[in-house]
């Protein structure tokens, strides 16, 4: 393990795994309690939109994800609050336009086209250095804003009604968490790509939610399990040659599975113990 370490590629992409991690395990832990699992996923393919439109503009993909990806999660979320559109409906008409956006502004790039598996299956080892300082300030931010608002996400995850009789503003807090998975699924882009994020956003969060209902707990635990998912799965990858994306969500998805029969083993033997 300590190896492999010694190429820089390496180097950036064990940084950019624990900054995934992080922002995975305390935004997941939200999508999990409050069930945004197909939101996440609408989102997380309208940002192909933005990746085309950075092409076309000549900028960082990465920024033209950003920017592309927070108003597409306002604009999906304004749609299902406002209207009386059924949200499925909504995801899909963004989630459709997103990948239609993306695909006509990559065409329209004058030059080689650029390596869009690279964006839909994700390559962390290809993590430059200027990305990894853009993924340290999303996390910041994602940090800060659930800091100052932990208690009001919280009464929205687990009782939006409740929040609503106490006078918080539901549609405001459920418009900024939304942003907030709009930052995630920017910074796991480079990691595992548009196409398993929601893997990596839902597996540690709802792993860690079968040890423990307290969400701070939660969100600890997702983060833990998120790092040794990223590791493992980069560390295998280059054991024996496999696209790493794919490899940390298989990682990740074999440890849940296991987990899962394990527990129910043990309820069993629980349940069938004599009083």
């Amino acid at each position: 393990m300590i190896e492999i370490l010694q190429y820089e590629f390496m180097q950036n992409a064990f940084w950019a795994g624990l900054l995934a991690a992080i922002a995975c395990g305390i935004i997941g832990t939200y999508v999990i309690v409050k069930r945004m699992v197909f939101i996440s996923g609408g989102i997380a393919h309208a940002s192909f939109g933005g990746i085309g439109i950075g092409y076309f503009m000549g900028i960082n993909p990465i920024i033209g994800a950003l920017v592309f990806t927070i108003a597409s999660a306002l604009g999906m979320g304004a749609l299902v609050r406002r209207t009386k559109l059924a949200e499925d409906t909504a995801i899909g008409i963004f989630w459709s336009i997103g990948m239609a956006l993306g695909i006509i502004f990559i065409a329209l790039t004058p030059g080689y086209a650029p390596d869009l598996f690279s964006y839909l299956f994700g390559n962390i080892l290809t993590v430059p250095a200027s990305d990894l300082l853009l993924m340290i300030a999303l996390d910041g931010v994602i940090i800060l804003v659930v800091s100052l608002l932990y208690k009001e996400f919280a009464a929205l995850s687990f009782d939006e009604e409740f929040g609503r009789v106490v006078g918080l503003p539901v549609e405001r807090l459920y418009l900024t968490l939304l942003c907030l998975i709009a930052l995630t699924v920017v910074l796991l882009i480079r990691i595992v790509g548009i196409i398993l994020i929601i893997a990596l956003l839902t597996i540690p969060a709802a792993m860690a939610r079968r040890f423990t209902s307290n969400l701070r707990k939660m969100m600890m635990l997702a983060v833990g399990l998120g790092i040794g998912f990223t590791f493992g799965g980069l560390w295998l990858s280059y054991a024996v040659d496999l696209p790493s994306g794919a490899t940390i969500i298989l990682v990740g998805g074999g440890v849940f599975l296991i987990t899962l029969g394990f527990l129910k083993l043990k309820n069993r033997k629980r349940e069938a113990k004599p009083v």
